[in-house]
């Protein structure tokens, strides 16, 4: 545990803070280290006795409790402390929003990292890699000869776009021109369209198509940068050894550097109001530790300040053999387009391995996950589940997505949201950057620390 971690609740209990945060979540614990980084005094409890939250990482014991309780894992399956289970599974993009935060508060020196063999899609039934350099796409089954032209014209025109620079913009202003009118300038077909829109950009739906261009131009930038951050990779995702729950633990021991303190197993722990209905503490086994406001994910504050924006549906599947057509991967991400599978978003599989210390020797878990679209989740994974091959044991697990509603100015509760379908980090961290930005009143600025580690 970091070594600021208190035991006896009394003593911090007993003092103020600038902030409480509520829960041990990603996004709580990195908002914890970035106001602690920041100057602010933090406490920081969690009702658990593990850290993550909703995002844990959980052994194979702790996962057969969550979702078959009094049923004991088959011997099969190996040691319970070799799986690291994530309930909330994503890739981090090597040039990406949460590689720039933990590079800008260091949280890296407590972590280890190692890259994702592939990025595929699905198109017209089939898996296919998203070509990662100009030898993939020339190899690639995705398109013929002359689109393979098109796309790598539109593709160079994206990689030389520079906002400062209005020659690199070839005379369109891309804040105005819809998406589509810049895929036609170009004339991307229509397959091609879907698997640069939601493989590389990745967007989660077509919607993005109506909007301004520069979104996706600096989105699709961003996936290539990744590609070649790190040498001799396939793919632009990174991802944790031991799975994601070692991020929260790291962000928590970054908060212990600044002098924060965190409190776990407070099972009783409320959020205290003043009489104007102002957040004003926290309160556990009878001690109130006051505090200028509150951060923490929906759990904890009343169900009237937020609301379920949707619902999300995941199927953790333990395999003995890598997803089949992935090129015997060790760990990928397959995204399946809406119009592939007719839907109105986009489904994810996610697959690691024991390559990354998640799961016993020779053992693969896949991810799928799906924003939920009719009254039989489960169902809908079918075209993903589909594309695994034999499964040695699954659950599911449907779990609401609920954003806040109230106003933090007033009530002095800064909420989370909950984790999208999504397999990739970005639109976790932008959350986290938004409530920055409302807690403190300023941007964070990610860009000198990031020159210096170059």
């Amino acid at each position: 545990p970091p070594p600021n971690q208190t035991t006896t609740s009394s003593l911090a209990m007993d003092e103020s803070y600038d902030v409480c945060v509520c829960g041990t979540g990603l996004k709580e614990c990195i908002l914890s280290g970035l106001l602690s980084v920041a100057g602010m005094k933090v406490l920081h409890l969690d009702r658990n006795g593990y850290y993550g939250g909703e995002s844990a990482s959980l052994s194979l014991s702790q996962l057969y409790e969550k979702f078959r309780p009094g049923s004991a894992p088959s011997e099969t399956l190996g040691a319970s402390r070799d799986w690291n289970v994530d309930l909330v599974p994503k890739f981090m993009m090597a040039n990406g929003l949460l590689v720039k935060v933990l590079v800008h508060t260091e949280v890296t020196r407590y972590l280890e990292f190692k890259a994702v063999d592939g990025s595929y899609v699905l198109q017209k039934g089939k898996v296919h890699k998203v070509p990662a350099n100009d030898m993939e796409a020339l190899r690639s089954g995705l398109m013929g000869l002359f689109e393979k032209r098109r796309m790598r014209n539109y593709l160079l025109y994206v990689m030389d776009y520079n906002e400062k620079d209005p020659k690199t913009w070839k005379g369109m202003d891309l804040t105005r021109m819809p998406m589509s009118e810049l895929y036609k300038y170009w004339g991307v077909a229509e397959d091609t369209i879907d698997f640069l829109g939601h493989a590389v950009a990745l967007h989660s739906s077509d919607n993005y198509l109506a909007q301004p261009a520069l979104a996706t131009v600096k989105k699709t930038k961003l996936y290539y940068e990744s590609v070649v951050r790190f040498e001799e990779t396939n793919s632009p995702y990174i991802y944790p050894l031991y799975g994601l729950g070692e991020l929260p633990q790291a962000f928590a021991r970054l908060s212990a550097v600044y002098g924060g303190t965190y409190m776990l197993n407070q099972p009783g722990m409320t959020v205290a109001y003043d009489a104007s209905g102002k957040a004003c503490g926290v309160t556990s086994e009878g001690s109130t530790a006051a505090c200028k406001f509150v951060v923490g994910d929906p759990s904890y504050f009343a169900p009237e300040k937020t609301r379920v924006s949707h619902k999300v549906v995941r199927a953790i599947c333990f395999m003995n053999h890598p997803i089949p057509n992935t090129g015997d991967s060790h760990s990928v991400q397959i995204i399946m387009p809406q119009r592939q599978t007719g839907r109105k978003s986009d489904m994810y599989v996610f697959c690691c391995s024991y390559a990354h210390n998640v799961a016993s020797k020779g053992k693969f878990i896949a991810f799928v996950c799906a924003t939920v679209e009719t009254d039989d989740p489960v169902a809908e994974l079918r075209p993903a589940l589909a594309l695994l091959g034999p499964v040695e044991e699954q659950f599911f697990d449907i779990s609401e997505v609920r954003e806040p509603v109230n106003d933090p100015s007033a009530d002095g509760c800064f909420i989370t949201k909950g984790y999208d379908a999504t397999t990739h980090f970005e639109s976790t961290v932008v959350d986290c950057l938004e409530l920055y930005k409302k807690i403190t009143g300023k941007e964070l600025d990610l860009t000198e620390k990031e020159l210096t580690q170059q």
